[in-house]
């Protein structure tokens, strides 16, 4: 596939200390089409962003990843993307992987492809989100009908095909398990390939915590039933 087909995008408030990194990352892979969704960010995110070469879409406000993410993937729609890739701004995941799940897609022909975190042994996964993630797993199966080993990752390829079926209405982390909901109801193949990451402190604090999954749990009761 060629890569100008791929259009990555990254949902990010106040990473203007990492994203940088993430984006002459992604550049070194040969990607140039990044579009950054400034999502109510109060420091430099989009200045960053900007110098760096990304196409920079801002949120005045913040209203959370899943719609910041729908807001990247209108954009890329818009200009003619086959692919999307989607993943954090904060610098977990490593864009080498990116190519990982191109080559899936191709090699499997499916719609979309989940980067898991826990289908590679040698990450460092803190305990707390490993529980987080399993007890997210099992809920977002009750919820969907669909078990896969990581429903809360925000590194996915997805075919544009895929995307002109169905949106993201929900606003927050909850975003994740309504993509899940997506490939169960529109019958849509998929497959999981393994990829890195890394842990900081940083990106532990901006994440999922106990509290964020019983306010999911909630609004999965909400939307779902």
């Amino acid at each position: 596939m060629n890569k100008k087909d791929i259009y990555i995008v990254i949902p990010a408030k106040d990473e203007a200390t990492r994203i940088g990194i993430v984006l002459k990352k992604i550049k070194t892979e040969g990607y140039t089409n990044i579009v950054v969704i400034n999502d109510g960010s109060t420091d430099d995110t989009a200045k960053v962003s900007k110098a760096l070469g990304a196409t920079v879409l801002t949120h005045i406000v913040n209203l959370g990843p899943g719609a910041a993410t729908q807001t990247g993937m209108d954009y890329a729609m818009r200009m003619g993307a086959k692919v999307v890739v989607t993943l954090d701004g904060d610098n977990q995941h490593c864009p080498s992987d990116i190519k990982r799940l191109i080559a899936e897609m191709e090699e499997q022909q499916v719609d979309v492809v989940i980067g898991s975190r826990f289908l590679k042994q040698d990450n460092d996964v803190p305990n707390v989100r490993i529980f987080l993630n399993k007890v997210g797993n099992y809920v977002t199966a009750f919820f969907t009908g669909l078990l896969v080993t990581d429903s809360q990752s925000g590194f996915k390829a997805m075919s544009v095909d895929f995307l002109r079926k169905s949106r993201i209405s929900l606003s927050g982390f909850e975003f994740c398990t309504e993509i899940i909901n997506m490939i169960k109801k529109e019958k849509v193949s998929y497959s999981e390939v393994p990829i890195k990451v890394r842990y900081t402190k940083e990106s532990m604090e901006k994440g999922q915590s106990f509290g964020n999954g019983f306010k999911m749990v909630g609004t999965f009761i909400r939307h779902f039933l």
